[in-house]
């Protein structure tokens, strides 16, 4: 009869003591801290639900009695609360099962086809363009009423807009970079 040689992971536990391990288990652990956070943002999600019904109810019932205008800055408006939304949901699905847990939801036929490919690189992206879009919808509100709005308002709506755009390029030419380091690496024969 052969000895069962144990496997590593449980060589590398038992050698640790006790203190070491509840330690790495309370560290473990505490991803749980931030399941109320991602609830928290299920609340925020309903209040941005609320807004949109509330924008719409209001261009629906006031449509004939405003402009072109303020029809089109309403519309930007709800596509606006779309996009954050949008937003919302990336972050609460994407990082619950990124830093939290698994969701499980494999087979599900409402699964979002990014969520089999989500760490947390994509999902910085993904955000990033979001946050893009998002300000997109807010130049646009503010080129359409420009004439409203002061002339230090609009050139810092365009500064901030440009940092994202550089952000996001950032992040993704840094998220490349770790890609093909990745990619080197698993190409190259291991020696020993």
């Amino acid at each position: 009869m052969t000895a069962e040689v144990p496997h590593k992971h449980t060589q590398k536990t038992a050698a640790r003591g006790p203190a070491l391990r509840y330690l790495g288990a309370m560290i473990f652990s505490s991803r749980w801290l931030q399941a109320p956070l991602y609830l928290g943002l299920i609340v925020a999600q309903a209040i941005y639900v609320s807004q949109f019904l509330r924008e719409l109810w209001h261009l629906l019932t006031e449509s004939a009695h405003v402009t072109e205008t303020e029809i089109m800055l309403t519309v930007l408006g709800l596509i606006d609360v779309v996009m954050i939304s949008n937003l919302l949901v990336m972050v609460i699905i994407g990082g619950y099962e990124t830093f939290v847990t698994r969701l499980y939801m494999e087979g599900h036929p409402d699964r979002p086809e990014w969520l089999g490919h989500v760490n947390a690189s994509t999902m910085k992206i993904k955000l990033s363009m979001a946050l893009i879009g998002i300000s997109s919808i807010h130049l646009l509100k503010t080129f359409i009423n420009v004439q409203q709005m002061p002339e230090s308002a609009i050139k810092w709506q365009v500064i901030i807009h440009c940092v994202f755009l550089v952000s996001a390029a950032a992040m993704a030419w840094t998220a490349k970079m770790a890609n093909d380091v990745a990619d080197h690496d698993d190409e190259v024969p291991a020696h020993g």
